[in-house]
């Protein structure tokens, strides 16, 4: 078997795999603007659920699911940029070291219900902030620490040596090389991590069950320390608990949500693109 007959028998393999991943994604979410396109209006996405939540609409939802994808962000970013930016730039390789990455990568795969728990546990008991906003934001950014942490690390690494040894060459201090030189060539790769929280923090349905989901509010929040609907949450409860609901509602909610992701996510794709090209190597 020549090499070009590899190649192509490679290439065709890749080309399977890839339609194989694709083609149930894009039947998802055929059926989902199939179903609920019907059920998007105006109506929809500015008023409050009513008639036990099988009219109206989704307002406070998607309010409460914008609050605490902005509370995680504020929370989850600067402590993982930060975590990134001691384990890259000024931890030594020890057996410490070694211990805190490997606790890393293990808690990405720990399942969310099992933050929820724990967020439960310290937020809304031990500190007392009740079922919240601050309570569920500060457990979506613990959940979603370990994945920005990680693409931060990498997108540090990626910056070339000779960017810092340049500048410290030149009597710039530690500091100043990583705030001036190595975290601006770093945003893009950095983007990535937090275009993944976004997306993972807007769709949970667990962590948010424990710590701040309320099956009915129809107003909006008044404080950090207010109890919020939100689009993962109410999904769940109006596909699994409320009966006689349409299933152009059910279907519709899912459709807001995942527009919502979409949104978010390609801002943040648009803003890392820009941020490449800008880029000087």
């Amino acid at each position: 078997m020549n090499s070009t007959l590899k190649q192509r028998i490679a290439f065709g393999a890749m080309a399977l795999t890839t339609i194989v991943v694709l083609v149930p994604v894009f039947l998802i979410l055929g059926t989902i603007v199939r179903h609920g396109a019907g059920a998007l209006s105006w109506q929809f996405l500015t008023t409050a659920p009513t008639n036990g939540m099988r009219e109206g609409g989704l307002f406070p939802a998607i309010v409460g699911t914008l609050c605490l994808v902005v509370g995680a962000v504020v929370f989850a970013v600067p402590v993982g940029v930060f975590a990134a930016i001691w384990l890259n730039e000024y931890a030594r390789e020890t057996l410490l070291t070694r211990l805190v990455r490997l606790a890393i990568i293990n808690l990405a795969g720990v399942p969310s219900v099992v933050y929820g728990l724990f967020g439960m546990g310290l937020f809304v008991i031990f500190l007392n902030f009740g079922s919240s906003i601050l309570a569920g934001s500060l457990t979506l950014a613990i959940m979603n620490l370990p994945v920005i942490i990680t693409a931060s690390r990498e997108a540090l690494k990626a910056v070339p040596q000779p960017f810092r040894e340049v500048s410290l060459s030149l009597g710039v201090s530690r500091w100043q090389t990583i705030r001036h030189i190595v975290l601006p060539n770093a945003i893009p790769g950095i983007l990535t991590g937090i275009i993944l929280e976004v997306s993972r923090a807007a769709g949970e349905t667990a962590p948010i069950l424990f710590t701040v989901a309320a099956f009915y509010l129809p107003g909006l929040p008044k404080s950090v320390f207010s109890q919020v609907m939100a689009l993962p949450s109410h999904l769940f409860a109006i596909s699994t608990q409320i009966p006689n609901i349409s299933l152009q509602t059910r279907y519709g909610t899912a459709l807001v949500l995942l527009v919502l992701v979409l949104g978010v996510n390609s801002f943040a794709i648009i803003l890392r693109a820009k941020l490449r090209r800008a880029r000087k190597w």
